[in-house]
């Protein structure tokens, strides 16, 4: 993982499910992730897919993951090139379907950033920050271990390389 990342927000609301993430009509699709990606979030904000861009950033209220258990979820969020999921908080399951697919994901408040605000996560400081305010400056958490798995690209990966004695 990069110490630093800089994208467009991309703003949603409370309670996105993973049936939103990634359309319960086109579960067929998971045996082909990347044309399952295609469809991230279209039932939520259908010109998301088409517009965005690498490294952007995925920002929501509570809850964000909730639902199904369905790994797929944050699998297609990463093959669509999203840098990163800012949520108030997650669903219990798809946080750790995340950090074991190697996606960072971070609990913050995300009250203050806006739709289009372009931000900068800055994960070796563990603080996001926004260009268009220079005042903006908002700490996170974020594990060692968690870091150390998403910098592998999941939990496999990490248990391959370190063995699963290093927890």
């Amino acid at each position: 993982m990069r110490d630093s990342i800089s994208g467009k927000a991309w703003k949603f609301g409370n309670g996105v499910s993973t049936d939103s993430i990634a359309p319960g009509r086109l579960i067929h699709l998971r045996a082909n992730p990347p044309e399952f990606a295609k469809h991230l979030l279209e039932d939520a904000r259908p010109e998301f897919i088409k517009n965005v861009k690498k490294d952007d950033f995925i920002v929501a209220g509570t809850n964000f993951g909730c639902g199904s258990s369905r790994e797929i979820a944050p699998i297609i969020i990463n093959l669509a090139g999203v840098g990163a999921v800012l949520a108030k908080s997650f669903g219990r399951i798809f946080y750790r379907n995340a950090i074991n697919n190697g996606m960072l994901i971070i609990e913050c408040d995300t009250d203050r950033i806006a739709d289009g605000d372009e931000i900068l996560v800055d994960v070796k400081n563990r603080v996001i920050k926004k260009y268009n305010d220079p005042e903006f400056e908002m700490p996170f958490t974020l594990s060692e271990q968690e870091i150390k798995i998403i910098d592998e690209g999941g939990l496999l990966n990490y248990i391959e390389k370190y063995g699963n004695m290093n927890f």
